[in-house]
């Protein structure tokens, strides 16, 4: 059983939350401590102490600057690269002004993460009006449009699977189980020490991947917080260390 220090602290938002809760819970329960942070623009008082984080980006990014701490990061643009077997799907790097229109319907996300909405868009028009702040040079992920009909989502540490639970519809789990350790047996060495893979499935394709997560800015999607608290800890690091 992994086990905290009595000096391993995670600082969470001060919002109540159902998942962060249960996450402070178990992270007591397992001997650390938890402090909850609402002006998180200043700098707490926690010197000495071993510091974990989890919650939204701006609260974990902007405490991590302010303590000098290094975020286990993925990369979003890295999904573009896989094998097809793995994405089951074409998927490519672009800028907005490349598309065609032909190249609609298509599904749009952003490589900056969480810049604008990752959705099916029907045209360039439609995107331009729903996100009037994107620029025609702004980096995007293109991906055929692919009905996904269940969802899974797994907290990896150091290439192994944690948890692994289904949050959109049900089903067995050694598929997805298998199919995520053979991606991980493939691509571990590529991916930081820490991530979340959420993976989809349909009927003609099976399993494949959707897309990667930050631990430290990741919902438990009804994974174990017990189970998933090695993660969170192993997610930031101090940067000399």
């Amino acid at each position: 059983m992994f086990r905290l220090q009595s000096n391993d602290v995670l600082l969470i938002p001060d919002k109540p939350d159902v998942e962060r809760d249960a996450l402070a819970k178990a992270w007591t329960v397992h001997g650390g401590e938890v402090l909850r942070i609402g002006k998180f623009w200043i700098k707490p008082e926690v010197k000495g102490r071993r510091i974990s984080l989890y919650g939204y980006d701006s609260f974990c990014l902007v405490l991590a600057q302010l303590l000098d701490l290094s975020p286990a990061m993925v990369n979003d643009a890295f999904v573009a690269e896989l094998d097809y077997n793995f994405l089951k799907r074409a998927m490519k790097l672009t800028s907005l002004d490349q598309l065609e229109a032909e190249d609609f319907p298509t599904f749009i996300k952003p490589q900056v993460p969480k810049s604008f909405i990752s959705q099916v868009y029907g045209s360039r028009e439609s995107f331009s009006t729903t996100n009037p702040g994107i620029g025609v040079k702004e980096a995007v992920i293109v991906s055929e449009i692919v009905e996904v009909e269940k969802e899974v989502r797994a907290f990896v540490l150091n290439g192994v699977v944690l948890d692994l639970q289904y949050y959109e519809g049900t089903g067995g789990l050694d598929a997805p189980n298998q199919f995520l350790e053979a991606f991980l047996q493939r691509y571990s060495n590529q991916l930081p020490i820490t991530l979340v893979v959420d993976l989809g499935w349909n009927p003609g394709k099976g399993w494949f991947v959707l897309e990667f997560n930050n631990t430290w800015g990741s919902g438990l999607n009804f994974c174990s917080p017990e189970k998933v608290i090695p993660a969170i800890w192993s997610a930031i690091q101090r940067k000399n260390q």
